[in-house]
C-alpha cells in the first residue's frame, strides 16, 4: 500500500514504475481491486461502523482493503513487507508496514500517512510510484486515513528491512512521477454528488476511492495510466482477466440485479451469473467478506449504474466449426452443466450467461477447464481436465461454451493459449 523511504531502503530503492502498476493492484484486489470498503465520507451517509473506536475503525478498513495480501510475504509476519512481485521490469517486493521504526512506518504521523494517500508522496515529499494506488486513495476522507494509521500503529512492530525496489532503470526513479501526475493523477477528496441518492454515494466512495476497482477492471496505456474512456471494461491481470463492471448486457453486468452484485462480492458467487476464479477469490475471501450488507449494497448500487461499455470486448464473429466443441460438451460437462448450460441451481453452476464464460478473454474459462475449481459457495468441486483433453478440444469446448444459450462472446481461444496456460503452476 505504501512506498516507504526509511534508514533500511536507500531513497531510489523503494519505488515502483508507473509502467507495472496494475500488476500489483490487481494481484491483491482489488481491486473486481477490487473492492473495498471505508468509512463514510462527509455528507454521505454514516460510517460502517460508526459507533467504532478509530483503532477498530481502522480494522475494519484494513480487512475491507485487504491490506494484509500484499503486504505480508507467503509465511511471513502480518503487514511486515516482503511479498515478491514478478514483473517484465524485474521484481518487487511490498513494503514492511508495521509500526518498526527501522524498517516499518513507525517514524511516521497521521500527517504523513495522509499525505501518502492523498498526494501520493512518501515521508521526505518524495513522490510515489502508483503501484500504491493513490490515484484511488486520494479521495479517501482524513477521518478514515486516521482510523487506517491508529490501527497500523496498534500493530505488533516488526523487524523486516526490505528493499522494495529491483526493477531495472529508468522504471526505479521517482522523477518520472512529475509529469505522469500531470496526465494522470486528479487529486482530490471525494465529493458526493448531491443529485444522486445517500447508498449511490457511499458505494462511488467505495469504489472510486480506497477500493480502487478500476485500477484493475481498466486497461491502461503504454505509461501506466488507466485509458478513462474504457474504465470499468475489463483488463487482462497477470493471466486472468478482471471483468466487465459496466452494464453491459453481453460481457458486463447488464443482466445482473443490484442483489446479484452483493451477493457475488460477498461470497465470491451468484448462483446465476458467475464465480469468481483467481486475484478476485482472494479479494473475497481476505475482503469483500467482512464488509457489512449496507456497504455491499451500496457498491453493488453503484456500479449497477456504470453505463454499458464494450470497449474492451470484442464483437461476436460466429464461428461454423464448433461441431467439435459441442461434442467435447456433451461427452464432459452437460451431465452437470445440463445441455442448454442452464446447470444445477445450488450444485452446478449455469453456463449461460456467466460472466467467466463471458468474458472479452477466454483465459479464465480454460483455466478452469484445464485446472477444475475447488468447493465454493456450495457448488461441488470442479476437477480439472488438462490431462483427458487436448489443447484444441480445450479450446474447441471455451469457443462452443462462449458462442452458445445466447452468449454471444467472442470465439477467440485457440489450442496455443492453452498449451501456454499449462505451463502455468496451478493456483
Amino acid at each position: 500500500m505504501l512506498d516507504l523511504n526509511n534508514s533500511a531502503t536507500p531513497p531510489l530503492e523503494n519505488e515502483i514504475a508507473p509502467m507495472i502498476c496494475t500488476t500489483l493492484q490487481s494481484l491483491r484486489l482489488a481491486s473486481l481491486g477490487l473492492l473495498i470498503s471505508l468509512a463514510i465520507p462527509v455528507q454521505a451517509q454514516e460510517a460502517a461502523p460508526a459507533t467504532q473506536a478509530p483503532v477498530q475503525q481502522g480494522q475494519y478498513l484494513a480487512r475491507a482493503g485487504d491490506c494484509t495480501s500484499c503486504h505480508t510475504a507467503q509465511n511471513g509476519q502480518p503487514y511486515a513487507g516482503g511479498f515478491r512481485l514478478d514483473t517484465p521490469f524485474g521484481y518487487l517486493l511490498a513494503p514492511n508496514i508495521t509500526p518498526d521504526k527501522q524498517t516499518g512506518i513507525g517514524n511516521w504521523s497521521a500527517d504523513d500517512f495522509y499525505r501518502a494517500l492523498h498526494d501520493g508522496v512518501n515521508k521526505k515529499g518524495q513522490y510515489l510510484f502508483p503501484a500504491m494506488p493513490y490515484t484511488s486513495y486520494t479521495k479517501v476522507t482524513r477521518a478514515d486515513s486516521d482510523a487506517l494509521f491508529a490501527y497500523l500503529m496498534s500493530l505488533p512492530p516488526v523487524s523486516n528491512a526490505v528493499e522494495v525496489n529491483h526493477l531495472q532503470f529508468p522504471f526505479n526513479l521517482r522523477l518520472s512521477m512529475l509529469g505522469w501526475n500531470e496526465l494522470y493523477f486528479d487529486k482530490g477528496t471525494y465529493q458526493p454528488d448531491p443529485k444522486q441518492t445517500a447508498a449511490w454515494n457511499r458505494g462511488a466512495y467505495l469504489v472510486e476511492g480506497l477500493g480502487h476497482c478500476s485500477e484493475c477492471h481498466s486497461p491502461r496505456n503504454l505509461l501506466g495510466g488507466i485509458e478513462q474512456k474504457k474504465a470499468f471494461t475489463g483488463a487482462d491481470i497477470d493471466g486472468w482477466f478482471a471483468l466487465n463492471l459496466t452494464s453491459n448486457l453481453k460481457t458486463g453486468l447488464g443482466s445482473w440485479s443490484v442483489d446479484d452484485i452483493a451477493t457475488y462480492l460477498k461470497t465470491g458467487a451468484d448462483k446465476s451469473k458467475s464465480t469468481s476464479l483467481g486475484p478476485m477469490s482472494e479479494v473475497v475471501h481476505n475482503s469483500l467478506s467482512f464488509m457489512t450488507d449496507d456497504d455491499l449494497q451500496a457498491m453493488a448500487e453503484y456500479l449497477k449504474a456504470l453505463p454499458a461499455s464494450s470497449a474492451m470486448s470484442p464483437d461476436h464473429q460466429p464461428d461454423k466449426t464448433l461441431a467439435a466443441g459441442a461434442t467435447t460438451y456433451v461427452d464432459n460437462c452437460s451431465a452437470c452443466h445440463q445441455a442448454q448450460g442452464s446447470g444445477i441451481p445450488g450444485v452446478f453452476p449455469a453456463l449461460a450467461g456467466n460472466g467467466v464464460v463471458l468474458a472479452a478473454d477466454a483465459n479464465d474459462i480454460l483455466k478452469v477447464v484445464l485446472f477444475g475449481i475447488p468447493v465454493q459457495d456450495g457448488y461441488i468441486a470442479m476437477p480439472g481436465f488438462g490431462d483427458k483433453l487436448s489443447d484444441q478440444q480445450i479450446a474447441d469446448l471455451a469457443n462452443y461454451l462462449r458462442s452458445s444459450w445466447g452468449n454471444g462472446a467472442a470465439v477467440n481461444a485457440t489450442a496455443a493459449q492453452v498449451a501456454a496456460l499449462r505451463k502455468l503452476p496451478v493456483e
